[in-house]
């Protein structure tokens, strides 16, 4: 779907380029963007690797495992049905880690993870579980501390001051993880009650 979308968004831009005589322009743009698009995935890349890295290091560490353990009162609040020592609290806790700190894309594979230790005790392989669902509203409500993803693009694209986001940043996501959390406990108590 979104590749039509796409499709029919590049050759209306064309038509319409073609139709106002604006050929020279397009193209001109065309070039830039692709190498802006270069420019900031070069950027990106170090961000993420850097970010990796540490999360790679901490978890060799231990770090991340006495973190999970030291959030384990909150995950057994969010995660009711897994056990105490479930399999799955450490990549849920490296996911969260990652998300806090704004590294989407570093959260991802602990995000699978996560994901792929509580299908395997999932009893309707075709359903979410409430523990699954939970992760899943967490990771789209996104609640981020520090912002490095928009902190990086702002500094790419010249901003006088590219963290000034991180305020507003911690503000917003820290209600949209609390209105996820309170919208999905408000299911489950429906649910548990049919």
């Amino acid at each position: 779907m979104l590749n039509k979308l796409w499709g029919g968004m590049i050759l209306l831009a064309i038509v319409v380029a073609i139709a106002m005589g604006n050929i020279p322009e397009l193209t001109n743009a065309a070039i830039e963007s692709a190498r802006d698009a270069i420019t900031l995935c070069i950027t990106m890349l170090g961000i993420l690797s850097m970010w990796s890295g540490l999360m790679t290091v901490a978890e060799k560490a231990g770090l991340v495992q006495a973190l999970a353990k030291k959030a384990r009162p909150v995950l057994r609040f969010l995660f009711p049905d897994l056990g105490r020592n479930h399999p799955a609290h450490e990549p849920i806790a490296t996911n969260f880690i990652a998300n806090i700190l704004g590294l989407g894309w570093a959260a991802t594979p602990s995000g699978l993870r996560a994901m792929a230790v509580m299908q395997e005790e999932n009893p309707q392989p075709d359903t979410a579980t409430r523990s699954m669902r939970m992760f899943m509203v967490i990771n789209m409500s996104s609640l981020q501390l520090v912002t490095i993803s928009v902190v990086a693009y702002r500094m790419q694209y010249g901003s006088a001051n590219p963290s000034e986001i991180i305020g507003p940043g911690i503000v917003v996501t820290t209600i949209t993880t609390i209105l996820a959390v309170g919208f999905c406990k408000i299911l489950d108590g429906l649910e548990r009650r049919r």
